[in-house]
């Protein structure tokens, strides 16, 4: 993808991400059963508007209680119950654009870890090792940009 496309993905994901954070943790039970019983629906009857069974449902139920249902299912037992399936990743700390820039910052950390290292070997260790990563990791990722 192309350098500029990627970065307006980026900048149209982090403006997403305050919404995708603020979602709610899944019950412990799950949704589909949460839902259910919130609707006051058995599982038999949820199973009969899917022309599947009760226990179908049952293990619908499980499978997504143990994160092993599919997509596809869980879709389908949603519509059933006259919900639409609604998911997101958000980057466990930080931003998209940050999450980004990792790769680069960690080879830009290698690099001047060897640096210094060699430096100290003779005698010249520089100062601030941390301002010199950060500076360096700008330099990369601005010239990354204008490419």
């Amino acid at each position: 993808m192309k350098r500029e496309f990627r970065q307006l993905r980026l900048s149209q994901l982090d403006r997403n991400l305050e919404l995708g954070r603020s979602l709610p943790p899944r019950p412990s039970g799950g949704w589909i059963a949460s839902v259910r019983e919130a609707l006051g629906f058995s599982q038999r009857e949820v199973g009969e508007k899917m022309r599947a069974s009760g226990q179908a449902i049952q293990q619908f139920e499980r499978a997504e209680a143990e994160d092993r249902i599919t997509l596809r299912a869980l879709r389908r037992v949603a519509g059933t119950l006259g919900c639409e399936l609604v998911y997101v990743l958000v980057p466990r700390s930080g931003s998209f654009a940050e999450l980004a820039e990792e790769p680069t910052r960690k080879r830009v950390a290698r690099d001047v870890k060897s640096v210094v290292h060699t430096m100290a070997l003779e005698d010249q260790k520089p100062g601030n090792t941390t301002q010199m990563t950060e500076d360096e990791a700008q330099r990369r990722l601005n010239r990354r940009k204008t490419r």
